[in-house]
């Protein structure tokens, strides 16, 4: 399934609007306020402009424009697992937490980021992490859930309200994780624990896109063809399965909520699926 017009038109358009909301939140922020338990609200700043600077780099083909030593090979070894410390890394080196000056420099590499998308248009394939297969699109779109994920982050320390449109999160889902699992993601999701000796499918359903189906088998995960009798059955808000990943919910509260349900012949392989395909949180 390649990226639709659609797609490719909401995200684009929902990338500048969500900076530009993200960016009248921080214009007063107290910049040493507690985010999350090891982050201000510079240091999420400052995170944010290194991902838009890494996006901006593999699209151009190019070293990104950070100092931070062997950034490259880093970035090529680090899995789900290891993702916490390359953040680390990049922060420990891209010292600037002047929240204004973060502020200039994550707009200007967006409006680039945005630039060079259109330029190369939204199939072209770059290597991610770990070796992984993303489209341009998924790309830009991992960048939006950065936004709407972080900026939840600031306004809940700010006491103030975030709203993550849900069909903007569905981005996230659809062109992010689904491409990257059909073009191959590479070592990202390699861990040390034992591998499921069987096979696991969930479907994935959401009002905002085509149902998928993700297959595990032997500890690789792939895209099939829709499974009327999936092991597994999700269907979801976006919105708040995209803050659950990444650990901002908790699956009991989105489930007792009814953002979240699970269903399907087996709904108890679904931890074990998990266990594989899972975001850092």
């Amino acid at each position: 399934m390649s990226v639709t017009p659609h797609q490719w038109q909401r995200v684009r358009t929902s990338v500048p609007a969500v900076l530009g909301r993200l960016l009248d939140l921080v214009e007063d922020a107290p910049p040493e306020r507690a985010v999350t338990a090891h982050w201000t609200v510079a240091d999420t700043m400052a995170h944010l402009c290194a991902v838009a600077a890494m996006g901006v780099a593999l699209v151009r083909g190019a070293p990104p424009d950070l100092p931070v030593p062997a950034l490259l090979e880093l970035r090529g070894r680090t899995t789900i697992d290891t993702i916490s410390v390359m953040n680390a890394e990049v922060l420990r080196h891209y010292r600037e937490r002047r929240v204004p000056v973060l502020a200039t420099r994550l707009r200007a590499d967006v409006e680039e980021f945005l630039r060079l998308a259109d330029e190369a248009g939204p199939e072209r394939e770059v290597s991610w992490l770990g070796g992984a297969r993303l489209p341009v699109a998924g790309l830009l779109a991992h960048l939006l859930n950065e936004l709407n994920i972080h900026s939840w982050d600031v306004a809940r320390a700010l006491r103030r309200r975030w709203v993550i449109d849900p069909a903007d999160a569905a981005l996230f889902v659809d062109l992010f994780m689904v491409q990257m699992t059909r073009r191959g993601y590479g070592n990202l999701l390699d861990h040390d624990g034992p591998v499921h000796p069987g096979r696991i499918s969930v479907t994935f359903r959401h009002r905002y896109g085509p149902e998928v189906t993700l297959a595990m088998v032997a500890g690789r995960v792939t895209v099939e063809p829709p499974d009327p009798r999936p092991d597994v059955r999700i269907s979801f808000d976006p919105a708040t399965f995209t803050l659950m990943l990444f650990g901002r919910v908790h699956r009991l509260r989105a489930v007792l909520s009814r953002k979240v349900s699970v269903s399907g012949r087996r709904p108890w392989l679904l931890p074990v699926f998990l266990r594989t395909m899972r975001s850092p949180s």
